[in-house]
């Protein structure tokens, strides 16, 4: 039998190069139906799953019970017979922004491979392994989930060397059911860790110290936080319009992102990064030149002269509380303009989320509020009892609210944009650039 050598794996028939193994996964698509245009396009091999009928003849096809399942395979099998260190990320919110400062720090003395945008799923982990060059020193790893099981699945595919847990919040409430499922959610991490790993967690949560209290056997830790007894804590914390400022052991640290909450993200990167042997000389530097995955606090100038906040690529109440806490502070416009929308994914009490949100708007340091969406309307109802007439309007398109906007605001002025990932909130964004 002729030898076939496999260079790389793609899911996407479009975009495969030539070489590649074809993995035809079956989603809302089934991929089976696309295994002829990954061929054409230079597909060395392909997977089948054995449930589908007539595989292609005449070509190299592995017969595999469940092509999901054999993508992780593979990529657990690939990441075992790398000498690779691992550093995996989860939590409620903070996964990417301390994916980022993680690999921007650890990049200043060893070579990275981190995950791409988003790519934290079921599949994208395995792509994201896959990707891999062998000589990689450290891979830095966020993980998801929206369910339990799924981030043990993924840890003992990934087998992290260095475990972080950003923080708990109430993202996926629907579908856990409370606070304390969704920390033994992310608590599962823990699962696939190696021997003599250690666990860089949140310790101002204290529902992961209660997990953590749990576990047997006991696993190494080492905590962050602003409460007193993290190992790591933040002093002296100042905020402007171009970065934050804080103390960690009597250091000066900045890092250029809007936000005094990305701290802690911060502080959970600078303790993953020391446990690699980054010197403190070089984790100054790699926080001050970080760059993060878009749509998280960016920061851009119209042509017309006002400023977008674009934080839109997903939204919880804690993210929504933290960005609108940072936008709060800023100085130096005429208006502030707080656009948000739907917070999905919490459950049965969804409606009392976003009135809080609602409450804790502030006319004195926000102008106006535009509200996108059914469930914003609690926000926008809340804070029209303490606003000016016609300074709160709730729109359910975003052509409406980017029309209205258009008409009310000047170039001395700033808008924040924030809304969970099914809105597409970033639409508003482009059409006010």
């Amino acid at each position: 039998m002729e030898e076939t050598i496999i260079r790389g794996v793609s899911i996407d028939s479009r975009t495969i190069r030539t070489g590649s193994l074809f993995i035809p996964l079956v989603r809302e698509k089934d991929g089976h139906d696309y295994v002829g245009e990954a061929i054409r396009n230079g597909a060395a091999a392909v997977l089948w799953q054995s449930d589908h009928p007539d595989p292609p003849e005449r070509f190299p096809v592995i017969v595999v019970d469940d092509c999901l399942t054999a993508l992780q395979t593979l990529a657990g099998d690939y990441r075992s017979r790398l000498p690779v260190k691992v550093i995996g990320i989860t939590g409620s919110n903070g996964k990417t922004t301390t994916k980022d400062m993680i690999e921007s720090i650890v990049g200043t003395t060893y070579k990275v491979h981190k995950t791409k945008g988003n790519l934290n799923s079921q599949i994208g982990v395995p792509l994201t392994l896959l990707d891999m060059a062998p000589d990689v020193e450290y891979a830095v790893i966020e993980m998801g989930m929206s369910e339990r099981g799924q981030i043990e699945r993924l840890s003992r595919m990934v087998r992290p060397d260095i475990a972080v847990i950003t923080m708990i919040g109430v993202s996926h409430l629907s579908s856990l059911g409370s606070r304390e499922q969704i920390a033994a959610a992310k608590m599962e991490i823990v699962r696939g860790m190696k021997d003599d790993a250690v666990l860089v967690y949140n310790g101002d949560e204290p529902l992961l110290a209660q997990q953590l209290a749990a576990l047997q056997p006991l696993v190494r830790t080492v905590s962050f936080g602003m409460s007193e007894h993290s190992r790591y804590r933040a002093f002296a914390v100042e905020s402007d319009e171009n970065g934050v400022s804080f103390q960690l052991h009597s250091e000066p640290y900045r890092i250029p992102m809007l936000g005094k909450h990305n701290v802690t993200n911060a502080l959970a990167s600078i303790a993953a990064a020391e446990l690699t042997g980054v010197s403190t000389d070089r984790v100054k530097r790699g926080l001050e030149r970080l760059t993060v995955t878009g749509m998280r606090m960016e920061v851009t100038r119209a042509a017309a002269g006002y400023t977008v906040i674009n934080d839109a690529w997903n939204a919880s109440p804690v993210s929504v509380k933290a960005a609108i806490e940072t936008f709060g502070e800023l100085q130096g416009f005429s208006n502030k303009f707080l656009v948000v929308g739907d917070m999905r994914e919490l459950g049965e009490d969804e409606r009392r989320y976003h009135r809080e949100i609602g409450r804790m708007l502030d006319p004195d340091t926000i102008q106006y509020v535009y509200t996108v969406g059914e469930l914003a309307e609690e926000i926008a109802s809340e804070a029209a009892k303490r606003f000016p007439e016609g300074r709160v309007l709730s729109f359910r398109r975003q052509e409406d609210a980017i029309r209205t906007l258009r008409s009310a605001i000047t170039a001395a002025d700033a808008v924040l944009v924030k809304g969970s990932r099914g809105l597409e909130m970033e639409q508003i964004v482009f059409a006010l650039s």
